[in-house]
């Protein structure tokens, strides 16, 4: 079932996730739900703050990332990048940080170039519960950072300059209100 993707301005994307357990109810169908969900709206990862339930749950899928990229090495582990991280601690965070423009399926019709660093260790769960210890680099940890922050209520708009922010706040409002058009289900938090 696709779900609704709640806007920018929810309260919901602001919260700290809680973990997770085995018993936590219709897990499997949440996930489920989730990826049909990002798919519908052509995203590369989502969030389950995104769709309005505050857990530390994530999923990934960064195919679309190795089709639009050039030709390289790292497009064949592109491709087949899909994952459901659950309970995920970034351990570390490491090298010097590389400058890419994001975006988010919860703030449509906005990117900006945002700061991370290209490398990451990460401690999770995967649906069925196995526990990873792993490193990525470049874009799938970009992706991974990306959702990472929503389950600690940071969205990508709390990491540019503040002057930049301020500039796009008409827009961020807009967006709360429904204000903008979109080609998937969105729940706005000020749409009356």
């Amino acid at each position: 079932m696709i779900l609704p993707i709640v806007a920018y301005g929810h309260p919901v994307l602001k919260k700290l996730g809680a973990e997770i357990d085995k018993k936590y109810p219709k897990l499997d169908e949440l996930i489920a739900n989730m990826f049909e969900t990002m798919y519908s709206a052509k995203g590369v990862g989502l969030a389950a703050p995104q769709v309005g339930v505050s857990v530390r749950l994530f999923i990934v899928d960064a195919a679309p990332f190795a089709d639009d990229e050039d030709k390289k090495k790292t497009d064949e582990f592109l491709k087949t990048f899909k994952k459901v991280f659950i309970n995920a601690q970034i351990i570390e965070e490491t090298g010097k940080e590389w400058e890419f423009n994001e975006g988010c399926l919860s703030i449509p019709k906005v990117r900006e170039d945002i700061d991370r660093k290209p490398h990451i260790r990460i401690q999770y769960y995967d649906e069925n519960f196995n526990f990873f210890d792993e490193k990525y680099k470049g874009l799938a940890a970009r992706i991974i950072q990306h959702e990472y922050d929503h389950i600690d209520g940071i969205l990508f708009t709390d990491r540019m300059n503040p002057l930049r922010k301020r500039l796009l706040k008409r827009k961020l409002n807009d967006i709360s209100k429904g204000k903008v058009e979109v080609d998937y289900k969105m729940k706005f938090p000020l749409k009356k």
